[in-house]
């Protein structure tokens, strides 16, 4: 997919360099390894060029007026929405001509924007850019757009964020809305319901009063598991790290990672190590890594002192001979400095008042000697906390609670150390920075796909100029046909798709076969959730339509399968032996059985074999279970051809399989060993592709597989 990404910040290019947050650090292999536009503001601050390449990807800064960008970022964003969202009131500070800076350069980034308005869609992170996505329909953008919020949404009696209203209406613009946690998806919908009196799906889908759809998911970020283990590995040679640690006693030493930012405890964090100290002098050391952050802001500045403050009273009430308690450096440091000090660490603390996940927690999981790893101690009020079973949860704003629970960190047992670091690493090699990356791409290229399927021509008339081809295949069979054109039947207010052209046969459920010229394919959509899992769900299908599902007045018979949509995807369905049981379900069911789609994709293009094979095993992951997980049984390739591949680049047809991926398919028995065998079915990324054999040479076919 071509991706254009937007955040606040973007990243230098120097990919080691010290990242001064999560979303940074989140987003460099994102662009790094996919290609992708980052797109962002330049800083007052900042030399870099505008256009910088990163990886195989492009860094972009948009020029903007300084004194708006300055009452945008420090005003609004920083002063009022980042506290609001972290349910803090007390921090909630309003500023003159705040959010009409915000709305002023949310649009200018959106006209920035129009030049990439041909790419494949747009992923927005944060907070800074709530009404980007409706900026950009305003100017007539329709390719799908994502927003991927980083921080917590506050609970709705919170009611802190300003201007609530009209940046949650501004958020039902964006085709997909991501959270951390389900808890913070939880609290957006609760607002919807409440400030804008829409109800949502079951399956967290949105309907706006303009008429347009947004899913609301979830997508709990990760890092780059297995990078950082090795930087963790490899630390011993680094002399910043040597440095850092000189003098600690490694067996009583803490570390906290943070910006110096209120959100992040670390005043209590503090008070924490002196309630501890009083109670057992020289018992633990703290290294604390704390960057300066949003510099100018007052509540900052005014932060940072107090942190400062607190660390020398600390010192100097405990330190003794050369000793001090807390070593505080506010120099940024790199991911491999960072991951010597986490393994250095006998315990990591995370104090955070509220974070949307936290990385560092996950940071420190992953940087731990498997035979001798620290504890984790942990707020209980970050998105992590939901995950990481293993660590010593704590509230962050009791100063006894902390320390005891660093107290217990620095005496748990060998064997329960490990048996904690042991769940809590599985949990982050299951679902690393790659992953969470693949699954919201991955949920923006389904948007694209419905998209282009429910495109219709601008002019329906009868000029055939008028009309767009696409071509598309049918399971048995293929043929070129029009997008469908749209009416409804008088009777009932049904929407249906009238397909113009003749169609090869097509092979229903059973293998029955028989010729279809011009179908009449009836739109369920009314009636099924906008959240249905395309071959895997079930729902009732109306009375009504129940006798229509060929063409009216005429029920389907099971020896011809009758077609219909679901938003967007076609799908064929035979009758059960009782009509009046009609269900529309998966393909293992005995009522209308659906047979993966056949015809909504207009990039289908391969050979029946390859057509019937694909559509074979796609139908039976669907109807082992109510969910993908079936479809771990067909290996996956993903390892192979790394996360540069791009599904996008194999819609159009065969092409040679790489020679790298050929190699890894014959020696795990995925190809095919004469020409004429049946084709192999495996996945890549969770996405099934065929092989097959002709002449002397393989070749490669995709299924949109949705």
């Amino acid at each position: 997919m071509n991706l254009v990404v937007v955040s606040n910040r973007v990243a230098g290019s120097n990919a080691l360099e010290p990242r001064t947050g999560g979303l940074e650090a989140a987003l460099v292999p994102v662009v790094q390894q996919s290609g992708a536009i980052w797109v962002g503001p330049r800083r007052p601050s900042e030399a870099e060029p505008p256009v910088m390449p990163l990886g195989v990807g492009k860094l972009v800064r948009v020029d903007l007026p300084a004194e708006d960008y300055r009452n945008y970022y420090e005003g609004f964003s920083n002063s009022e929405l980042w506290p609001a969202l972290h349910s803090l009131t007390e921090r909630v500070s309003s500023s003159a001509g705040g959010y009409n800076s915000y709305r002023k350069i949310n649009a200018l980034m959106a006209d920035a924007l129009l030049e990439y308005r041909d790419r494949d869609a747009f992923w927005v992170h944060d907070y800074h850019f709530f009404t980007l996505g409706a900026e950009l329909r305003n100017r007539g953008v329709e390719r799908p757009i994502g927003f991927f919020l980083h921080t917590p949404w506050p609970a709705p009696d919170v009611q802190l964020v300003p201007h609530h209203r009209e940046l949650i209406e501004s958020m039902l613009a964006y085709d997909l809305v991501g959270f951390q946690t389900d808890e913070d998806r939880q609290n957006f919908l609760a607002c919807v319901r409440a400030d804008l009196d829409l109800t949502p799906s079951e399956d967290s889908v949105v309907i706006s009063h303009r008429g347009g759809i947004t899913r609301c998911q979830v997508f709990p970020i990760g890092i780059d598991t297995e990078k950082f283990a090795k930087y963790a590995a490899d630390a011993s040679s680094n002399a910043d790290v040597s440095s850092l640690l000189e003098g600690l006693d490694r067996e009583k030493l803490a570390v906290g990672v943070d910006r110096l930012d209120y959100t992040k405890g670390l005043d209590n964090r503090v008070r924490a190590i002196n309630h501890a100290l009083n109670k057992d002098p020289r018992s633990i050391s703290l290294l604390q890594i704390a960057t300066f952050s949003r510099s100018g802001i007052k509540s900052y500045d005014d932060y940072q002192q107090d942190v400062a403050r607190l660390v020398d009273d600390v010192n100097v009430r405990h330190g003794a001979d050369g000793w001090v308690p807390i070593r505080h450096e506010t120099k940024p440091q790199s991911q491999p400095v960072l991951a010597g000090l986490y393994r250095a660490a006998r315990v990591g603390v995370v104090t955070s008042l509220r974070d949307g996940m936290n990385l560092v927690a996950k940071e420190y999981v992953a940087a731990q000697d498997p035979s001798k790893p620290g504890v984790l101690v942990l707020s209980k009020f970050v998105g992590a906390a939901k995950e990481l079973d293993g660590a010593l949860l704590i509230d962050p704003n009791d100063i006894e609670d902390i320390a005891e629970k660093i107290s217990i960190a620095l005496s748990m047992s060998l064997p329960e150390r490990i048996c904690r670091w042991e769940k809590m690493m599985a949990k982050l090699r299951a679902y690393p920075i790659q992953k969470w990356s693949a699954h919201f791409i991955c949920e923006l290229e389904k948007i694209r796909t419905e998209k282009l399927a429910r495109q219709s021509p601008r002019d329906v008339g009868e000029s055939s100029s008028s009309k767009r081809k696409v071509e598309g295949r049918l399971a048995g069979g293929g043929s070129h046909f029009d997008l469908p054109r749209q009416w409804t039947f008088p009777a009932f207010g049904v929407r249906a798709r009238i397909l113009d052209e003749d169609f090869e046969p097509l092979v229903g459920l059973g293998g029955q076969q028989g010729p279809q010229p011009r179908m009449s394919a009836i739109d369920l959509s009314p009636w099924v959730p906008l959240g249905f899992d395309h071959g895997v769900r079930s729902v009732s299908v109306p009375d009504s339509v129940r006798d229509e599902l060929v063409t009216p007045g005429s029920p389907p018979r099971s020896s011809q399968p009758s077609h219909l949509y679901v938003h967007g995807r076609a799908y064929a369905a035979v009758s059960p032996a009782t009509r009046r049981e009609a269900t529309l379900t998966n393909p293992s069911g005995t009522t209308i059985a659906l047979t993966v789609p056949v015809g909504a994709e207009p990039y289908w293009s391969s050979s029946t074999g390859v057509t019937a094979s694909l559509a074979s095993a796609r139908g039976a992951s669907s109807s082992a279970m109510a969910g993908p997980g079936e479809e771990e049984q067909l290996p996956d390739f993903g390892d192979v051809v790394g996360d540069n591949w791009t599904h996008s680049d194999w819609h159009d047809g065969k092409k040679q399989v790489p020679a790298h991926l050929e190699d890894a398919l014959r020696e795990r028995g995925r190809l095919p060993t004469a020409r004429g065998e049946e084709v192999t079915i495996f996945q890549i990324h969770r996405h099934l592709y065929a092989a097959e054999l002709k002449g002397d040479r393989y070749y490669l076919t995709y299924h949109p597989s949705g």
